[in-house]
């Protein structure tokens, strides 16, 4: 089991302005938050600003053979005065900074998920499940702490050294330059280093996302792997994965020790250059001991943010493989939309008018539809399908013969590439998706519940609903009788997935969600393909009462569900080749008749070894008759 995904590469080698103006709009909505920040953090920059000032003071007032201590009691409240301030502004930066990391990671995962209910099937088919949890978690997480601690560290880091800078250069222009002459030195190298860290963090973010997906992967399908004892090779490929992972994430920390140092060392060359020229000056007499010690101060002070800017850069490069991720999924546009007329008249998916939602007759009409997922492999071809209201439609036909994206058409969780879909004679892009939906109970052949009780599960079906409408539901499936047996009855937990209770009585489960909403049309796609033949029989006669005065749809392998259907159709490679009831079909003897005819035979013979199980002795006598 192989986890070779597809997805979006970034392939910019710099950081990317356009993308981090888009980010740092978003933090706009916490505009006081951040005001109240800044002026945190320029308050604690220019504390550390004065505080070498004040020292070059004592030194040269205090400390100095010649000096006075007069002022010294007010210079000792003014500097621990100074301390008590910075202790209280730290805390308030950090109390502000760790608000503004929570708020936007809040929001930047709703709107993430928000977009995700909005995307269409395709963006689901073609992304995987994992990438799509990395991107909501780490991804988010990651690039939340960097535009919060780091938009403080360099606000702190460019006060400093504009600060610095300005006393230096008021104090001694050419000591001022010492510092500074490094500078260009600096820049040029951070260019050198940017483009590989950020290339090596790019994989380390894509690696991090195969991984996520390979862990949902073997969660999810615990049980196959058990069955099909694949634990070793899962446990193989997982390793080779985190292994791979760890040495592109030690390749990048290599680079950025790399950095480091070199940042580290060319301020350590500029104190040196203070020392020797400074040390020589103080010697002659033209400068005094405590601005020698300013400078030395200032050149730790200066190279600190200097540092600190340089780390900033090399994390901008991490969250911007990270932010690339979040901001495509946020800015992905979905491939199925509706009009702004239909938006204005019936609403949005999330936003929707449900007072002017009105009740569909039923009436289905394909019109020369032409479909595909993959431009190569066309699904359906010029199909034509005319379907009355009230009438309930069978498809049949082998895997990929286009029976489930028949319906999904219907559904419109896809839009065909060509012709037209008519619901009661309007085409289905003259109203919204929302309201469609409204009118469909959709059954899967895998039923999904969700985490929670069996009644909150049935209610989905229908938000507002009451406790006897659900039990009312119920009844009508023949799902109460077992439902009021469990533990709790109604307020019974049905675990993650529905995994407490047994398929057929979450398929039961699934129906009844589907009822309580009185849907005009009805889609089961295979629903009782995975029933055994005790329950199937138990829900049968509820859904053909139920299909009663609705437009249906039913995708069965057995075929022993559909004879009582008013249409069967054959699908063919996306055609229709036989139509007709059930007992047309069988008098045509085609390709129903056969399956027909071969399905009847194995339930028969099925039914025939369980009331005589056959023994090896009597086998081997039969096949020698």
């Amino acid at each position: 089991m192989s986890h070779h995904f597809e997805e979006q590469d970034f392939n910019t080698d710099k950081l990317d302005t356009g993308l981090w103006k888009k980010i740092f709009i978003a933090l706009l909505k916490y505009k006081k938050n951040l005001i109240f920040l800044v002026f945190l953090m320029v308050t604690i920059a220019s504390i550390d600003v004065a505080f070498p000032m004040f020292n070059r003071y004592a030194l040269d007032n205090f400390v100095n053979t010649n000096g006075s201590t007069e002022s010294l009691g007010l210079f000792a409240l003014l500097y621990f005065g100074m301390i008590v301030v910075q202790g209280l502004v730290v805390f308030f930066f950090i109390q502000q900074a760790g608000k503004i990391e929570m708020e936007y990671a809040y929001d930047m995962r709703n709107t993430a998920f928000r977009k995700l209910q909005e995307l269409s099937f395709t963006y689901f088919d073609k992304t995987p499940l994992g990438w799509i949890m990395a991107r909501m978690t780490s991804d988010i997480g990651r690039l939340a702490e960097i535009v919060s601690w780091s938009l403080i560290d360099m606000i702190w880091g460019l006060t400093v050294m504009i600060g610095i800078t300005i006393v230096m250069f008021i104090v001694d222009w050419q000591m001022a330059l010492l510092i500074l002459m490094v500078v260009p030195v600096l820049g040029f190298i951070s260019v050198k280093f940017q483009r590989k860290i950020l290339d090596k963090y790019r994989q380390t973010r894509k690696i991090n996302s195969q991984i996520t997906g390979a862990y949902s992967e073997g969660i999810t399908g615990a049980k196959t792997s058990k069955t099909l004892v694949l634990e070793d090779q899962q446990i193989a490929e997982f390793d080779a994965l985190t292994a791979k992972m760890r040495a592109e994430s030690i390749r990048a920390h290599i680079l950025s020790a790399i950095f480091m140092p070199i940042v580290m060392g060319l301020g350590t060359f500029s104190l040196a250059m203070i020392l020797w020229l400074g040390g020589q000056q103080v010697l002659v007499g033209t400068m005094s001991f405590g601005t020698l010690m300013l400078y030395t101060q200032y050149a730790g002070s200066f190279f600190e943010p200097l540092r600190q800017l340089a780390r900033l850069l090399a994390e901008f490069q991490m969250a911007q493989a990270s932010a690339e991720r979040v901001l495509t999924l946020v800015g992905t546009q979905p491939d199925l939309v509706d009009s702004e007329a239909v938006i204005k008249a019936y609403g949005s998916i999330l936003d929707p008018k449900p007072e002017t939602y009105h009740r569909l007759n039923g009436e289905v009409r394909f019109e020369h539809v032409h479909f595909h997922y993959k431009p190569e492999e066309p699904v359906l071809t010029d199909f034509n399908l005319h379907v009355k209201p009230g009438q309930t439609i069978a498809l049949v036909g082998e895997t990929g013969s286009g029976k489930s994206t028949i319906v999904n058409l219907i559904c419109r969780f896809y839009e065909p590439t060509q012709g037209t879909i008519l619901i009661d004679g309007i085409p289905l892009k003259e109203r919204s998706v929302g309201w469609l939906h409204s009118n469909l109970g959709y059954v899967l052949q895998a039923p999904h519940l969700f985490s929670g009780s069996v009644r909150e599960n049935i209610r989905y079906g229908k938000l507002d609903a009451t406790d006897e409408e659900i039990e009312t539901a119920a009844r009508l499936v023949n799902a109460h009788a077992f439902i009021e047996n469990l533990d709790k009855g109604y307020d019974t937990d049905v675990g993650e997935g529905g995994n407490r209770l047994s398929t057929g009585q979450k398929q039961l489960i699934s129906f009844a969600r589907a009822l309580i909403a009185d849907p005009s049309i009805f889609v089961l796609d295979e629903a009782t393909s995975s029933i055994d033949t005790e329950t199937e029989q138990i829900i049968q006669h509820a859904i053909e009462n139920l299909m009663k005065d609705r437009t249906a749809f039913v995708i069965a392998h057995r075929l022993s569900t559909i004879v009582n259907a008013d249409r069967i159709l054959v699908i063919r490679k996306g055609q229709i080749e036989e139509e007709g009831t059930h007992a047309q079909l069988m008098r045509l003897k085609g390709y129903y008749y056969r399956l027909y005819t071969n399905q009847f035979n194995e339930d028969l013979q099925n039914q025939l070894l369980n009331l005589h199980p056959v023994t090896a002795s009597e086998t081997e006598f039969a096949y020698e008759d």
